[in-house]
């Protein structure tokens, strides 16, 4: 056989090179041409079991039962997880429906690498939860070997900003008890003496890292499943899923239809992989996943080669996986192939490989192991895999259809899907997710930089200007110059964000102090139009309210309250601002016609979907006779903040802004600069304040009024970035970082939302009642720290020598000179973290593998008091 490059050379010379928008006709392994013999992928068994092509014509495994709990379409790695958890939480009657054999279409040809430390704390939970089931649990069950191989990983870091990611990752590691360790170039020889090291800064290595065989993997989940008595039938095509609607108008799953008959079901989960936005058309639901070819190579027998760790050189983009006495060669380019038109009958087979593309893979992997350059290709696998928008897994009940759960989208990844915070996918807003554009342009991004650092202040390029506010101005995204698109030259917003791109304070530290201190000391406008604005009105709008918030919001019209909403876990679904509205027979932009209860509700812009489904949800559950109105698009938001901003808006308002005319945490109708907007009376950062609720086509006049009035006050703009840091600097929370579905309010700090001292039931009030009686086992705490050290996120904190957690959300506060950071903290002996526990340990936070001092706070070490909120200065 031929070396790799001379292979690769050979074949790129009589291979036909395809443009990535033409279409490739799909190679059937029955053929049993050329590359795609048993040796094409490393599962030889199942390859061998599934050449049976007359199994469909046979029809399904067993019969289908009449009825069942749940029904799991899809038999690949996701879905036989899926299935085997609910079997293991006890969940009779459970049935997964595969169209062909298990693993078809995606999972059989997967290289099932696992690597343990990624830049989630969530992720590296389900991460650990996944090896310890497929590397153990499954075995002890069954009997049957999984195919799990521990032969650890190797991460190259050939830049020092990789390594010093790496040494996060290592930081956070601790924390959940995963062993690794940071290795010289030297020390990395000696563990793989066949890599070239001369280019590398250092290397991650992780002892437990390793790879799983998909269908070893499979059968083993099943056979577990089926013990606890649920089941898998094969050679079962979905072809329908029946929807009914109910007395309210609620759309539920009714039954799920295939070619041998209909099973009566009130719950489906999707989990067709590549084919999950076709099972979500058959009933109405939007999957936001594209599907994407995806290579490597398997190279014959290299000497020495065995026992090494399976590499992921990043920076190269390229991955080596442990082949037995060989390697699997594979990597992530910035011009993927799209599968443009998923078939159907696709099950066990492959597409013919790009060359034009896979070659960028090559020249790494003979650089970092140049033994390969004379190593021949014993076989090509080219199949497809799905991709989102965020490389992020599509899990929970999707909004449109009850009773219909999303488990897809893992793009390549092995997480157990049952463990993650409930709703993930509804991070995309419902305008976005049927979005062919948004949905191509954000999944090619992520894609493309799926080995990138992942620095603290990336946001995406692609995807842009799909949703934009009333001061916006718009791009297009450039595909990072693939698929026939010129690159931008001079990106502004792309060349700002690039000097971000530092695990230091990066160069606009200097601009966010500036507009920090400019809020403290004078006045700061914010743009937060981005924020979603909901009307809840109608019959039951009061009931609705008492049960949905955790605070008290039957308070008179023209009141404010800060709220969490909760799950019947007790966990926080959302924080937000829930404003108490007057009845009233003519409708505005600014509120609806309604009678009864009225409520205008101000949540974060990106959990504005969550905060959606999760209060519909809610509504349709308990049958509540009322109207949840989306007024996001229509409404702007723009924010004054700081000691100046009474004075500012005097001038523009046509109102009395005194204490006593408009207290803190109340709003009224008032006019700025001739526009009718609905000004409040609150602050996120921390100063006195007001938010103006306007109509979108007045918010460039007030804003420009604004700047007008605000210009001999020394107002300044001020971005995301400085409301970062100034709420974290007073201790404010933010939904998804410091608080998120699986953290209480109790535990959080936030008691005060809850109306526990009243007998008003609440959603999620038992589960909190139960914490408080057995005590917090875990505790969020601010600490500073004494050195000017930038934190993120992901550090391990640590108290007398013990690893108790990680920080959640750091930042620099600029008016107290320090660095914060926020964290959930537990006593390692298993017990209650009680306020005399965190009182009484000498702490200190671990970055990048190097620990500093840090003071622990139980209240924010800025303006403790709540004095500036009130306009006491």
């Amino acid at each position: 056989m031929a070396s790799l490059r001379r292979a690769l050379r050979g074949m790129a010379a009589t291979c036909p090179r395809r443009s990535p928008a033409l279409g490739r006709g799909l190679r059937p392994l029955v053929s049993g041409a050329g590359p795609t013999s048993e040796k094409s992928v490393p599962y030889q068994r199942t390859l061998k079991e599934a050449q049976d092509a007359s199994a469909a014509a046979r029809g399904p495994s067993q019969p289908l039962p009449g009825t069942a709990s749940v029904v799991v379409i899809g038999g690949g790695s996701l879905g036989c997880q899926t299935l085997y958890h609910l079997a293991k939480l006890g969940v009779s009657g459970a049935v997964l429906l595969e169209r062909e054999r298990l693993t078809s279409g995606t999972t059989w040809h997967t290289a099932g690498l696992l690597w343990q430390l990624r830049p989630s704390d969530v992720e590296v939970e389900l991460l650990a939860h996944t090896r310890q089931v497929v590397s153990r649990e499954l075995e002890e069950e069954t009997g049957l070997h999984t195919g799990w191989i521990q032969n650890g990983g190797l991460f190259i870091a050939s830049s020092r900003q990789r390594l010093d990611e790496y040494k996060r990752l290592m930081s956070l590691g601790k924390v959940y008890g995963i062993e690794s360790h940071v290795l010289s170039p030297g020390e990395t020889k000696a563990l793989y003496p066949l890599m070239n090291v001369e280019d590398l800064y250092g290397t991650l290595y992780v002892p437990h890292d390793g790879t799983m065989d998909p269908a070893g993997t499979c059968t083993s989940l099943a056979r577990a499943a089926t013990a606890r008595g649920a089941q898998v039938i094969e050679n079962c095509p979905v072809t329908g899923i029946r929807v009914r609607t109910d007395d309210f108008g609620v759309r539920r799953v009714a039954a799920v239809e295939t070619e041998h008959g209909s099973i009566q079901t009130p719950c489906v989960v999707n989990c067709a992989g590549v084919w999950a936005h076709a099972v979500g058309r058959m009933a109405g639901v939007k999957v936001p996943l594209v599907a994407m070819r995806h290579a490597y190579v398997v190279t014959e027998r290299i000497e020495g080669i065995q026992n090494m760790p399976n590499v992921r050189d990043h920076d190269a983009s390229v991955y080596l996986r442990l082949q037995g006495d060989a390697l699997s060669v594979g990597g992530y380019e910035t011009n993927p192939i799209f599968w443009e038109e998923v078939s159907d009958d696709f099950a066990f087979g492959l597409f013919d490989l790009d060359w034009d593309v896979f070659t960028q893979h090559i020249e790494g992997a003979i650089n970092r192991v140049p033994v390969l350059e004379k190593t021949g290709i014993k076989s090509t696998v080219c199949g497809p895999e799905s991709f989102t928008p965020d490389h992020k897994p599509l899990m929970g009940e999707a909004p449109e259809l009850r009773g219909f759960f999303l488990g897809c989208g893992f793009n390549s990844a092995a997480e157990c899907p049952l463990l993650t915070p409930t709703g993930v996918h509804r991070r995309f807003h419902r305008s976005l997710t049927d979005h062919s554009r948004w949905i191509r342009e954000r999944s090619h991004e992520a894609y493309a930089k799926n080995y990138s650092v992942v620095f603290p202040h990336d946001e995406p390029l692609a995807g842009r200007n799909m949703r934009t506010g009333p001061l916006h101005e718009v791009l297009p995204y450039d595909f990072c110059g693939a698929y026939g698109h010129r690159a931008h030259e001079d990106h502004a917003y792309g060349r700002l964000l690039g000097q971000e791109y530092s695990f230091s304070f990066p160069p606009h530290h200097d601009v966010v102090k500036k507009e920090c201190l400019a809020c403290r000391g004078a006045a700061a406008v914010f743009d937060m139009s981005y924020f979603g604005k909901f009307f809840l009105v109608g019959p039951d709008a009061g009931k609705a309210a008492d049960w949905l918030f955790s605070a008290d919001v039957s308070r008179p019209p023209g009141s404010t309250v800060y709220t969490c909403m909760l799950n019947h876990r007790g966990g926080t679904e959302s924080d937000l601002t829930v404003s108490r509205l007057a009845p009233g027979p003519e409708a505005s932009p600014l509120a609806p016609a309604f009678e009864g209860d009225g409520y205008y509700l101000a949540v974060s812009g990106a959990a504005a979907q969550h905060n959606w489904s999760h209060i519909r949800t809610v509504l349709q559950d308990r049958k509540f006779r009322c109207q949840l109105i989306d007024s996001s698009e229509d409404l702007g938001l723009v924010s004054v903040q700081g000691p100046a901003s009474r004075a500012i808006l005097q001038e523009v308002l046509e109102a009395d802004l005194s204490d006593d005319a408009f207290p803190f945490s109340t709003h009224k109708l008032v006019r700025a600069a001739g526009h009718l907007v609905r000004a409040v009376r609150l602050s996120f950062v921390g100063e006195l304040g007001w938010e103006l609720h306007a109509p979108r086509p007045s918010c460039l006049p007030v804003y420009q009024a604004l700047m007008t009035a605000g210009a001999k006050h020394g107002l300044v703009n001020a971005g995301y970035r400085a409301i970062d840091s100034l709420s974290i600097e007073k201790g404010y929370r933010h939904w998804h970082a410091d608080l998120r579905a699986d953290d209480s309010p109790l535990e959080a700090g936030l008691a005060f939302t809850c109306k526990l001292k009243s007998s008003v039931p609440f959603l999620g009030r038992e589960a909190l009642e139960k914490q408080r009686a057995e005590g917090l086992r875990r505790r969020l705490v601010g600490f500073t720290l004494d050195e000017k050290v930038p934190m993120f996120g992901l550090e391990a904190i640590w108290r007398n020598g013990q690893v108790v957690g990680h920080v959640r959300r750091a930042d620099f506060g600029f008016t107290i000179d320090k660095t914060l950071a926020y964290g959930y903290i537990r006593d390692p002996s298993g017990g209650p973290v009680s306020l005399d526990f965190v009182k009484s340990g000498d702490y200190t936070l671990e970055r990048m593998g190097v620990t500093y001092a840090a003071h622990a706070h139980l209240k924010s070490p800025f303006d403790p008091d709540n004095k500036r909120v009130k306009g006491v200065y």
